[in-house]
C-alpha cells in the first residue's frame, strides 16, 4: 500500500477560488491523499461547496472549526489527519497536477530529517507588483541551492503552502501546537532549529494567488511588526550569543522596529549607522555610532537592518572585510 499524504487546508471565506483550488488537487497523479478541510467561520457559500465535494470524494473530509483563525484551523485539521506526509494547502491558491508526487519522492529519496520544498509561481487577474515577482524569484533561489534557511532572518524562506515533510518531523518542531503569528514564518524556524534539511524540487508546483483579500494583505497578524517582533524572538532562541557583543546596523524604519524588539527582550546592543546626521545623536536611549566600530579587533554579531538596494554593494564590502563577525540580515 502506497503511504497517504494528509493536506491540511484552512477555509475562510473563499468562494471566489475555492473551486479551481480543489479542482487542481483532484487532478493530482499521485492519488493517495486525504484533504483535510477547516471552515473558519465562512459567512459566504465557502462551506456549501466544500460539501458538495465531500459528497462526491470520500478523501476529502470537511471540519468546523473549534475556535478562531488559521492557527487553530491548522491545529485541528493536523489532529484530524492521518498521513505518512503532511503538507498544507491555501484555498485560494492551485497545485501543479504533479505537486505531491514529487514533494513525496524528494522526502522518500532522502528520508526523514528532510522538508521537501518545490519552486513557486504568482498569478493574479491584473498585473504582479515587482515585489512579489522578487519575493518569489529570491524562493526559488534558494530553493535551487537547498540554502533556504541560510537567509531566514530576511523574509520567511519556506514558501507556504510548498512544502512536505514526515509527521514525525512535524510532530518534532511542535506542529502548530504555538500560537504565533505570522505561524508560516514561525514554523520555518522551528523546521531550523531543528536542523531539517532541504529537500529540493526542481520544478514550479506551486501558484501562489495575489488578490486584494488575501490574508497577507489585509490580516494585522501579518503586519510588519509581528514579523520583527518574530525574527528577534528566535534570534534570542537560536543565534544570539551573549559573550559577544550584539551590532544592530542601520536606524532607518526597520532598525528602529528591530531596536524596539530587541530592547523589549532584554538584548544589549550597540548601535551604528552611516549617516553623519544621526550619529551622535540618541534613540530610544542608545546612542548611535559610527562604522567604525566593526573594525575594532573583537567579534560581534551584526543585525544587518539596511533595506536600501543603493547601499547593499557597500554593506558587502564592509562584511567581506570584517569576516570575522556574524552577520545577520534582517532585510
Amino acid at each position: 500500500m502506497s503511504p497517504m499524504i494528509s493536506i491540511l487546508m484552512p477555509v475562510k471565506n473563499s468562494e471566489i477560488f475555492l473551486g479551481e483550488c480543489i479542482q487542481s488537487i483532484l487532478q493530482q497523479s499521485y492519488e493517495d491523499w486525504e484533504l483535510i478541510v477547516i471552515n473558519d467561520h465562512s459567512t459566504d457559500n465557502s462551506l456549501k461547496i466544500l460539501r458538495a465535494y465531500e459528497a462526491k470524494d470520500r478523501r476529502i473530509k470537511v471540519f468546523d472549526n473549534n475556535g478562531s483563525g488559521i492557527i487553530k484551523a491548522l491545529r485541528l485539521a493536523y489532529g484530524r489527519s492521518d498521513g505518512k506526509f503532511i503538507t498544507r494547502m491555501d484555498s485560494d491558491d492551485r497545485m501543479n497536477s504533479d505537486k505531491l508526487k514529487l514533494l513525496m519522492g524528494a522526502l522518500d529519496n532522502k528520508g526523514r530529517g528532510h522538508l521537501a520544498i518545490g519552486l513557486v509561481k504568482y498569478f493574479a487577474k491584473s498585473m504582479l507588483g515587482e515585489g512579489y515577482l522578487k519575493y518569489a524569484q529570491w524562493l526559488n533561489h534558494l530553493t535551487r541551492s537547498s540554502s533556504n534557511f541560510s537567509q531566514i532572518y530576511k523574509e520567511c524562506s519556506i514558501p507556504s503552502p510548498c512544502w512536505m515533510v514526515f509527521r514525525e518531523d512535524l510532530d518534532r518542531v511542535g506542529a502548530f501546537d504555538t500560537d504565533i503569528y505570522p505561524e508560516d514564518y514561525d514554523l520555518a524556524f522551528r523546521f531550523r532549529q531543528a536542523a531539517l534539511k532541504v529537500a529540493p524540487v526542481l520544478e514550479e508546483i506551486h501558484y501562489w494567488r495575489d488578490h486584494a483579500s488575501r490574508s497577507s494583505r489585509t490580516q494585522e497578524y501579518y503586519s510588519d511588526n509581528r514579523f520583527t517582533t518574530l525574527k528577534v524572538k528566535h534570534f534570542k532562541d537560536q543565534d544570539y550569543d551573549s559573550s559577544k557583543m550584539l551590532i544592530l546596523w542601520g536606524a532607518g524604519s526597520k532598525g528602529k522596529k528591530i531596536a524596539a524588539a530587541l530592547l523589549e527582550s532584554g538584548i544589549p546592543f550597540r548601535w551604528i549607522c552611516n549617516n553623519p546626521k544621526k550619529i551622535g545623536k540618541e534613540i530610544y536611549a542608545t546612542s548611535l555610532e559610527d562604522l567604525d566600530v566593526l573594525s575594532v579587533q573583537q567579534t560581534f554579531q551584526v543585525i544587518v537592518a539596511v533595506s536600501s538596494p543603493n547601499e547593499q554593494a557597500g554593506i558587502n564590502a564592509i562584511m567581506q572585510s570584517n569576516k570575522q563577525h556574524q552577520y545577520f540580515r534582517f532585510c
